[in-house]
């Protein structure tokens, strides 16, 4: 792994960028005390659109039995919330 400086990294960024891009990992320092590493992206599958098998008015009309969870789903929304 290649270490470098701020200024360094700084004065030369889009070719440390491009060496990250081609899967080289560097660790910038400050004053020789490591801040940060940079490693490449990974990349991600993009995610596919399926058409729907059934039209939405099937689905419309279903009824789901409750879920029993012992607290409402009210009161769990507002918790969820509440953590934000």
């Amino acid at each position: 792994m290649k270490r470098v400086g701020i200024a360094e990294l700084k004065d030369h960024l889009s070719e440390h960028l491009r060496a990250v891009e081609k899967g080289a990992e560097i660790e910038v320092t400050d004053r020789d005390r490591p801040i940060v590493r940079l490693i490449p992206a990974t990349k991600r599958p993009r995610p596919s659109i399926l058409a729907a098998q059934r039209p939405f008015a099937e689905l419309r009309r279903k009824k789901f039995r409750p879920a029993n969870w012992g607290v409402s789903s009210l009161e769990l929304l507002l918790q969820e919330r509440k953590e934000r």
